[in-house]
């Protein structure tokens, strides 16, 4: 089987890759040799083991997105400055790969004041708007590092960035928390919290704690802690976003549990969401970046 082109999606932690005919996924690999465990010199070889099955006589084209651009990456794809399409420039062709291959990496954008940058999501901004033409609104993408990004015209116009899915496994994994949250969920406890985090933002710091108490003073179930906790995070950060989604056209790129989470919470605050998959969208958006290599070329 030999792959007409490869889509890559290349993270921190993840590498994805897709053996593409045209739209149409052929075959699909990942592994965890991610951005941060690669030297610059392992990024070829890592990718090579994933993809050598799909590879024939003639050079295919990889096209990849997300921190593999990055200083620390494969090749620096610099950042565009926004406002600007989600793809504004081509991808940047990285130097001297094995002949089988030739490679690409998309770049990034950012935002001068305030300051905030972005790698991977323009992909998947560009591949949701390829199949949405004159969409204008207000997109969340939920993750470790949660975007919001207002769309207008086919442009990014600004966009901020919330360390909102950090800060919950860093609270649930390594502060005194992680010993009082736990699996599971619970939706109402979920609700509960996320409207007092939008009506009292100042007590977010109390009411965490608050965590450790009731389960000390009154054995709170941990499911019922862990939906609390994701709901005070999510919470404070749709009210620092009310400006974002208010009155807003809206869209959800993720994964799909993280997608019906943010949904739920905003659905409670009265807003209309559109959800859309992460992976079609990336899909979507390395398709439209191999268009303009070849424009280019």
């Amino acid at each position: 089987m030999n792959a007409e082109w490869i889509a890559v999606d290349w993270g921190t932690s993840q590498l994805r890759a897709w053996a593409m005919q045209g739209d149409t996924v052929l075959a699909q690999s990942q592994s965890d040799r991610g951005m941060a465990r690669l030297s610059r010199d392992a990024f070829q070889s890592a990718l090579l083991d994933l993809i050598e099955d799909w590879l024939g006589a003639e050079p295919v084209d990889v096209v990849a997105c997300g921190m593999v651009g990055a200083r620390q990456g494969w090749v620096e794809a610099p950042y565009s400055a926004v406002p600007s399409a989600p793809l504004p420039d081509a991808p940047i062709r990285v130097p001297g790969t094995d002949a089988r291959i030739r490679a690409f990496v998309v770049p990034g954008l950012k935002q001068n004041a305030p300051p905030d940058v972005m790698r991977g999501e323009e992909t998947q901004i560009s591949g949701f708007l390829a199949t949405r033409p004159n969409w204008d609104g207000v997109i969340c993408l939920p993750g470790t590092h949660s975007k919001w990004v207002q769309i207008s015209a086919g442009e990014v116009v600004s966009f901020r960035t919330f360390m909102t899915g950090e800060m919950f496994e860093l609270l649930s994994e390594q502060s005194v928390l992680k010993h009082s949250v736990g699996d599971g969920w619970d939706a109402d406890a979920f609700a509960e919290a996320t409207a007092d985090a939008l009506s009292k933002p100042e007590q977010l710091a109390a009411r965490l704690f608050g965590l450790r108490a009731a389960d000390l003073l009154h054995n709170q179930d941990k499911a019922t802690a862990r939906a609390k906790l994701s709901g005070l995070l999510i919470g404070a950060e749709l009210g620092a976003t009310r400006p974002y989604w208010l009155g807003q056209q809206l869209a959800i790129i993720g994964a799909e549990g993280m997608s019906q989470i943010y949904a739920r919470a905003l659905q409670l605050q009265g807003a209309f969401v559109d959800t859309a998959n992460a992976t079609q969208c990336t899909l979507a958006g390395l398709a439209q970046a191999r268009k303009l290599t070849r424009q280019t070329a």
